[in-house]
């Protein structure tokens, strides 16, 4: 894992985009076609404003999403596609492929669809970040390290249901759904390069824990520890609890 520490969070969401387009680029000049997994939340807002903006072949790159809420329609402000839909596909040019999570419909199919599409490919880079509790995606602690399948439904916890009240997408606890669809740790940790932006210091703890803490499915981002090529991109007061 290569830490990178910014002073503020549009230098951090640059240099992450950086990253990730120097990565996408690099695919596509050594196959012609990058595949490229997305994450949501506020954590990303800095990142996806950048990558935007990039000078890539967007027609050459297949878009993935970690994951949504079972049940949210895409016209809700936190749906995670509509997210995607307004901060990225319609922020870029011909834009080759989007696959995107569905949880309106029939979950396990969904889950089944998605994993024998994002099964045959290399997946180049995969820009994430970490929950407050240290989920990566929707994998809660305990987190399923060991399954295989790309695609899980998964429970949310408390803690992360009340991080999306914390970041104003939803009004109640009540509001949030207690089902989502996740790409699982596995599906996450085949990805090439990863690119991990978190800032923020409510994710100081989380940071720490990652950073610094043992492997441990109840801290699953630090399963992060172990990715050859991870990148981890934070702000200042993320850094608060870090002791080295």
């Amino acid at each position: 894992m290569i830490i990178n520490i910014f002073h503020d969070k549009l230098k951090m969401g640059a240099e992450a985009a950086r990253c990730a387009a120097d990565q996408l680029q690099d695919a596509i000049t050594a196959r012609g076609e990058a595949n490229l997994i997305l994450a949501t939340g506020a954590s990303q807002f800095e990142m996806l404003s950048s990558l935007v903006r990039k000078d890539i072949d967007w027609s050459k790159v297949t878009v993935f999403h970690l994951d949504e809420y079972i049940g949210l329609p895409i016209s809700h402000p936190a749906s995670f596609r509509k997210y995607l839909m307004e901060r990225f596909e319609h922020q870029v040019t011909g834009l080759l492929k989007f696959h995107y999570v569905n949880g309106e419909t029939d979950p396990q199919a969904e889950c089944q669809r998605l994993g024998k599409l994002i099964s045959s490919l290399t997946i180049d880079v995969a820009c994430i970040g970490i929950g407050e509790n240290g989920h990566l995606a929707f994998n809660d602690p305990p987190a399923d390290f060991e399954t295989q399948e790309p695609y899980i439904i998964v429970d949310l916890v408390a803690a992360c249901r009340q991080q999306q009240v914390g970041e104003g997408w939803f009004a109640s606890l009540a509001d949030v759904p207690k089902l989502a669809i996740s790409m699982s740790i596995h599906q996450i940790m085949k990805s090439t390069t990863i690119v991990c932006t978190v800032p923020d210091a409510r994710k100081a703890v989380a940071v720490m824990n990652t950073v610094e803490g043992p492997v441990t499915n109840l801290v699953p981002a630090s399963i992060l520890q172990t990715h050859s090529r991870c990148w981890l991109f934070i702000d200042e007061p993320a850094t608060a609890k870090l002791n080295r």
